[in-house]
Formats: C-alpha cells, sequence, structure tokens
C-alpha cells in the first residue's frame, strides 16, 4: 500500500501562452504557463463571489500540437503532481514557488482556430496527451459508433 500520494487536476483557463525552453543540451523541452481555476463562494450578504487561483505550470516534452493549441484564454484540463521549487531572486533574497509538474494536459476547447493551417480545425485527443504512447492510445470509433443519438 502507497504511504503517500501526490496527484492533483485542475480545469481552468490558460492566464498566459505557454513559454518553452529547452536544455541546455536540447534535449528537454520545458513549457511553463498559468491556469487560473475559480471557485464560487457566498458571502455574509448572501451573494456570489469568485475566488480565483493562479497555478504554475510545468511541462516537460509536450508535443508541437498541444503548445501551438494552449493558447492564453482557452480552457484546459492538466493533472500531475504538486512541487516546491526554492530559488534566490535577483535582489538575494530566498524564495519559494509551488508548481503543478504536468503528467497530462489536454485542451478542453470544442474547437481551435488555426492550428495547421484549417481554420476550426477540431483536436485529437490521443495527440493531446504528451505521456500516452502510440500503443496505449485508445481505438479510433467506427462510423456506426459516432451516430449514437446520446
Amino acid at each position: 500500500m502507497a504511504s503517500s500520494l501526490n496527484k492533483a487536476m485542475l480545469i481552468g483557463n490558460i492566464g498566459r501562452d505557454p513559454e518553452t525552453r529547452y536544455t541546455t543540451n536540447k534535449n528537454l523541452a520545458v513549457s511553463t504557463f498559468s491556469v487560473a481555476t475559480t471557485y464560487s463562494i457566498k458571502n455574509a450578504d448572501g451573494e456570489w463571489k469568485n475566488e480565483t487561483t493562479w497555478h504554475n505550470i510545468v511541462a516537460f516534452s509536450l508535443s508541437d500540437y498541444v503548445r501551438n493549441v494552449l493558447k492564453k484564454g482557452s480552457k484546459v484540463y492538466v493533472e500531475g503532481r504538486i512541487q516546491k521549487r526554492e530559488y534566490v531572486d535577483k535582489a538575494g533574497q530566498k524564495r519559494e514557488v509551488f508548481e503543478l509538474i504536468a503528467e497530462r494536459v489536454l485542451p478542453l476547447d470544442g474547437r481551435v482556430d488555426k492550428v495547421g493551417g484549417d481554420e476550426g480545425a477540431s483536436y485529437s485527443p490521443e495527440s493531446a496527451m504528451p505521456l500516452r504512447s502510440i500503443d496505449e492510445a485508445a481505438p479510433a470509433q467506427t462510423e456506426s459508433e459516432t451516430d449514437l443519438p446520446f
């Protein structure tokens, strides 16, 4: 039995376009972006108030397709683990930041404009999951399965 679990799942909107950097030997792409999640709560006056939380996301080896689809304002599902990182800022102050290290990133917008030059092209969930191998991808639906009334 596992003695601990570090798993986070977010559905929210991207706050800034992903920024991609490469490791010094150019073997690994590291993409960073932020995701906003909103929680609604009723205040003492009985009025609903939205509370927004910003999450820092770090994703390793995202496919080019996913990086091109993820834009500011688009809805996304991110799954991964939470990690604390410490660093010293330019002023010499020790800082710490909590990040979600993405293991799975899935765009949730139904249609994406100008992906690969096609206006209104829809995305494929299989290509949006960077850590799944081709062997693990779900089988393609047959035409009769897509015609179901529900």
